[in-house]
């Protein structure tokens, strides 16, 4: 069964906390995920991987909650049921180079338990099609490139047509024209289930994510949409014909002019903000705010 509505509620996780040690890598973490696809922004280390791999069932945490589809995610046959309706494209696919790509797919299909052979085999060819891996499903993954091997695990990802999609970095090592291609596909997967998907590539975000989350820190920054986030850095983006300094971010544009981020100075020449330049301000004022 796939979601229908956008007020469906996919996963709601709650009071999620997650250690390692010493080193707090969810705290607190709360949020829900609907129909369409729904984008995890933060920097390196800010527990993107680690609140994909609670939520997609690969860890359990130390405290909170996680109801996925009405199961809880975290005990026994909860668990055993979101995985029965889960896609997961981890960033590290842990592939075994002497698989073909078809074989691999297949091994995944074996283990969401597709056990008629006729049927699996239809499934691996029809996921691998969607991918645009077809006419190379025969060779062996270890002669594959990096963005075929990328598109093999999101083909894993996609047996079984799951009604939850978790995408870690899924267009890393893709070229421009396979990332356009990526975002039509996951567009048109987050018509009917919920996708959640982690990227660096804030263009992604903008062009596909209906919601996005900032996570900084293991603590959620921002619940809200793409434009939601561009404004926050209304009234503080801006342009001069030279680099200005203590801008938060500063660099030359192709037309020759500078563009700034920051506190602009009196009088100076506003630009509309885009989804990085809100981005850029969340993280730099969370920043501020932690070192006082």
């Amino acid at each position: 069964m796939t979601l229908t509505s956008a007020t469906d509620v996919a996963v709601r996780a709650d009071g999620v906390v997650l250690r390692y040690g010493r080193t707090t890598a969810l705290d607190g973490v709360s949020l829900s995920l609907g129909t369409g696809v729904t984008g995890l922004l933060g920097p390196n280390g800010a527990g993107k991987t680690t609140l994909l791999r609670v939520i997609a069932t690969a860890v359990r945490p130390d405290a909170g909650s996680v109801s996925t589809f009405g199961h809880d995610a975290l005990r026994g046959p909860g668990r055993l049921a979101v995985r029965r309706r889960l896609g997961y494209l981890p960033q590290d696919p842990g592939f075994h180079p002497s698989f073909t790509a078809f074989e691999f797919v297949d091994y995944v299909a074996i283990l969401k338990e597709l056990t008629s052979r006729s049927a699996r085999h239809a499934e691996v060819r029809r996921v691998l099609a969607l991918v645009g891996l077809d006419s190379v499903r025969t060779k062996r993954i270890r002669a594959l490139s990096g963005g075929m091997r990328q598109r093999v695990a999101l083909a894993a990802a996609l047996v079984g047509d799951p009604a939850l999609l978790i995408l870690d970095e899924p267009t890393v090592g893709l070229d421009p024209e396979q990332r356009m291609r990526f975002r039509e596909l996951f567009a048109d997967l987050g018509e009917d289930r919920a996708v959640l998907l982690s990227t660096h590539q804030t263009e992604d975000v903008m062009s596909l994510c209906r919601e996005v989350v900032v996570l900084d820190q293991g603590r959620v920054l921002f619940t809200g949409t793409p434009t939601d986030l561009a404004g926050l850095a209304a009234g503080r983006v801006w342009t001069s014909d030279s680099r200005v300094p203590g801008a938060l971010a500063s660099w030359r544009t192709g037309s020759g002019a500078y563009r700034h981020v920051g506190d602009p100075p009196p009088g100076a020449p506003l630009l509309d903000p885009t989804i990085e330049d809100g981005y850029l301000t969340l993280v730099d004022l969370h920043t501020a705010e932690a070192q006082r």
